[in-house]
């Protein structure tokens, strides 16, 4: 291999974090033709894990590192989301993050590449593309090891596990996510309620916020949020909240705390 190339290789590794993903399409805009991305597999540089996807000899990938690629080299709005991101947080002292599940959240027209999808990560993987909330909001960087990708925020986060109420996440569970949540920005809450487009969301989240008596739902402005009109069902044969015009389980009105 030639000096120039032996140059671009010790500069890619340089400059890109150990345990990431190095995807083909990326490479090749970077000025790393097909044929010398060869050369590099071959000299043994780069092993690829997939289909247009790569990564160090010797390098241990986790998913962290696949989504720092969706969301560096791609592009996507893929993110750990809903009680992933809460765990990563620390948010709630009870709960860790699961090491054989992580649910992640992207828009809804992202679809995850095939290489991400035939990997063998540690986790099983649970993806929900979705619009109900705007790609940035409430999204925020996470250091992990020796780079950061995006996660959701704690507001975010719990949103995206009402969202998944509740077929795929427990209503009571969710109200203890919200117990956790004391410190809240009432701004910042007023603003995401705001942009928020799924109904049933806004409505357990306010209800949920009401039940736990936190200090900063009273200066939220009902006014300026759309709630939708008409009565929603949750859960058949549940409690009707009639301020919310909402039924839920009746373990969540009784339920008390899970802390």
């Amino acid at each position: 291999m030639s000096t120039e190339n032996v140059s671009k290789i010790n500069h890619l590794m340089q400059s890109q974090p150990h345990g990431i993903v190095f995807l083909s399409s990326w490479l090749s805009k970077k000025g790393y033709s097909l044929d010398l991305q060869k050369r590099y597999k071959k000299s043994q540089w780069l092993e690829p894990i997939g289909t247009g996807a790569m990564k160090r000899r010797g390098d241990k990938v986790q998913i962290e590192g696949a989504i720092f690629a969706l969301q560096q080299q791609l592009n996507m709005s893929v993110h750990i989301g809903g009680k992933s991101a809460l765990a990563m947080l620390g948010k709630l002292h009870y709960l860790e993050f699961n090491k054989k599940e992580v649910i992640l959240f992207g828009q809804a027209h992202e679809k995850l590449p095939k290489w991400f999808l035939d990997y063998h990560w540690e986790q099983k993987v649970k993806y929900h593309p979705s619009n109900f909330l705007p790609q940035h909001l409430n999204i925020i960087a996470f250091e992990v090891r020796n780079f950061s990708i995006n996660i959701s925020g704690p507001i975010r986060a719990l949103m995206e596990c009402l969202y998944l109420a509740p077929k795929e996440q427990s209503l009571v569970e969710c109200y203890d996510f919200m117990e956790g949540l004391n410190n809240l920005s009432p701004a910042t809450v007023q603003a995401i309620l705001e942009q928020c487009n799924s109904i049933k969301v806004k409505r357990l989240f306010l209800f949920m916020a009401e039940k736990a008596r936190h200090s900063w739902f009273k200066y939220i402005k009902y006014d300026n949020i759309d709630l939708g009109k008409g009565k929603r069902s949750v859960v058949p044969n549940g409690v009707y909240l009639p301020q919310y015009e909402i039924t839920v389980p009746r373990e969540l009105v009784n339920h008390k705390s899970g802390i």
